[in-house]
């Protein structure tokens, strides 16, 4: 699934998504946002500046997944299609195998990701169709993400290793 372009691994943004401040509601598509290091998407009522127990910033800042993983599922469920945000990650992609990044810094847009481990799939997901949480098991998730380099990311930006040349 990873894109390879001049020896880089590489993929592109399909869909940006906001949670909404009503828990459960529908994650609203955007064309763009800013990221904070330590705090996570501007704006993002769930996530935004997040602490932990221990009053540090919650690493969970940003979360990721793969349009096609997406789409696969949707195959095994027996759907036409699940749409851009209802499985609530942020950012959706296409071309790149994100789980295969997992401990490596990302560059998405203007900004720099570090992906920490993959996202944990909650019950909400079986609200789509029963079924859905289960597939979404053994790196079929996404990932979570923790920013290290602020910066605006946009649908079609390039993803690509931060250690690359752009």
């Amino acid at each position: 699934m990873s894109g390879v372009f001049a020896n880089q691994i590489a993929g592109r943004i399909a869909s940006l998504h906001l949670h909404p401040a009503v828990p459960g509601a529908p994650l609203t598509g955007v064309e763009s946002f800013e990221v904070e290091i330590d705090k996570g998407i501007v704006g993002e009522p769930r996530y935004f500046g997040r602490t932990n127990r221990t009053g540090k910033p919650s690493l969970r800042q940003v979360s990721l997944i793969e349009r096609e993983l997406i789409a696969e599922h949707a195959t095994v469920l027996g759907l036409q299609t699940i749409h851009p945000g209802a499985v609530r990650s942020n950012i959706e992609t296409l071309g790149i195998d994100l789980i295969a990044l997992i401990g490596r810094e990302i560059v998405l847009g203007e900004a720099v990701l570090f992906f920490y481990e993959p996202r944990t799939p909650c019950a909400k997901m079986d609200a789509i169709c029963t079924g859905l949480r289960a597939l979404m098991g053994n790196n079929r998730q996404g990932v979570l993400a923790q920013v290290l380099r602020p910066g605006r990311i946009r649908v079609n930006d390039w993803i690509k290793l931060a250690s690359e040349k752009t």
